[in-house]
């Protein structure tokens, strides 16, 4: 029964085939169009998208170009870490090319260009305008150590400080990745020694009388903190501003002036000791010299004697009463050599000389054009 009922439907099948009609061609080359119409438009669409992918890379690729600025340098961190050890990892001045992020990541410093940080204590509480302007805060009864900075001196007075610091970076590396962010380690660092030199100088000092010496003793401390801690850079300037407690500004003038009528005081006492000084030692010298002189004339005259006596001490000893006659008659001849009149007294027989008194009464003689009185 089974084959008969096998074979039977067999045939079954076979005549609805037969009867079944057959298919036409035209629905067959209508699927056809279609099929290539769309594998055409997928063709286009992914050659698009190829050119489209290509694009994209290349703008990738070309992404990846930088250039250091000429007072910068860079370096490269390949996932994180630089990609060369060393100072072969500086890139200097130029057009570089690095794997884009996140492959790549570069980091640019400025390395000859100068850095700037300002301390943050011991200042009091301002604001920016306040800066621009030049003005201060109304000074009040006492300071509000909640937003009010200051600094302990060594005298135990307080003042207010502030320092601005210029530095440059000598070690990169070390700045960049021994530090979160070295620019506040050097800020820490200035703060630092600005309380520093505070405890080291008493107020009148670092206000008024000895400014460039607090200023180097904060320029100092600043040094050593930064070799201490190994940060990687060189001090170019450090300017430091001092000023008193606002509330007790006055007192302060008052003091500073005091100080300047002092130092013109003790100026003009040291001008007028100078200019003393000064004449008194080009009198002394002058009267040295004046004495030196005479002495000189003097002893060349008394040596110009003692020659001439001496040249003459042979002709008195060969004849003395010859050598006084000579002499005086030498002498008579100079002082007589004006006199209008000369009278010779004779002596008496035994020697003594004739003494002869007169009342000589002569009169001048008259000058032409002057009259008689």
């Amino acid at each position: 029964m089974d084959e008969q009922q096998e074979s039977r439907l067999q045939e079954a099948l076979a005549k609805k085939a037969a009867e079944a009609p057959t298919p036409t061609a035209a629905p067959e080359m209508a699927e056809d169009a279609g099929s290539q119409a769309l594998a055409d438009a997928l063709r286009s669409s992914f050659a698009v998208l190829k050119i489209v992918m290509a694009g994209l890379v290349i703008v990738f690729l070309m992404s990846g170009f930088f250039k250091v600025g000429s007072q910068e340098r860079a370096i490269i961190l390949h996932f994180g870490k630089p990609s060369v050890e060393g100072d072969k990892a500086l890139l200097g001045p130029g057009l570089h090319w690095a794997w884009p992020y996140p492959i790549d990541e570069v980091v640019k410093i400025p390395f000859t260009q100068i850095q700037s940080v300002r301390s943050t204590a011991g200042w009091y509480a301002t604001t920016p305008e306040m800066e621009a302007n030049n003005q201060e805060p109304d000074a009040g009864g006492s300071l509000n150590p909640a937003i009010d900075g200051y600094t302990i001196t060594a005298d135990g007075n307080i003042m207010h400080a502030r320092a601005t610091l210029q530095y440059r970076i000598t070690d990169p590396i070390r700045y960049v990745f021994e530090y979160v962010s070295a620019s506040n380690a050097v800020q820490h660092a200035l703060d630092d020694a600005l309380v520093f030199a505070s405890a080291h100088t008493k107020v009148d000092d670092a206000i008024t009388r000895d400014k460039t010496g607090f200023q180097d003793k904060v320029r100092a401390r600043v040094q050593e903190l930064i070799a201490q801690e190994k940060l990687g850079v060189s001090v170019e300037q450090c300017i430091v501003l001092t000023k008193a407690p606002l509330s007790l500004k006055q007192a302060f003038n008052n003091v500073l002036q005091a100080e300047i009528k002092r130092s013109q005081v003790l100026n003009a006492a040291r001008t007028n000791e100078n200019f003393v000084l000064s004449k008194a030692s080009s009198d002394a010298a002058a009267r040295i010299n004046e004495a030196e002189a005479e002495r000189t004339r003097m002893v060349e005259f008394v040596r110009a004697d003692a020659k001439r006596f001496t040249d003459l001490l042979p002709q008195y000893e060969a004849n003395p009463q010859l050598f006084i006659n000579q002499q005086l008659a030498e002498n008579l001849t100079r002082a007589l050599t004006n006199v209008q009149d000369i009278f010779l007294l004779p002596n008496h027989a035994d020697g003594r000389p004739i003494e002869i008194r007169m009342n000589l009464n002569r009169e001048p003689k008259k000058m032409p054009g002057e009259s008689e009185k």
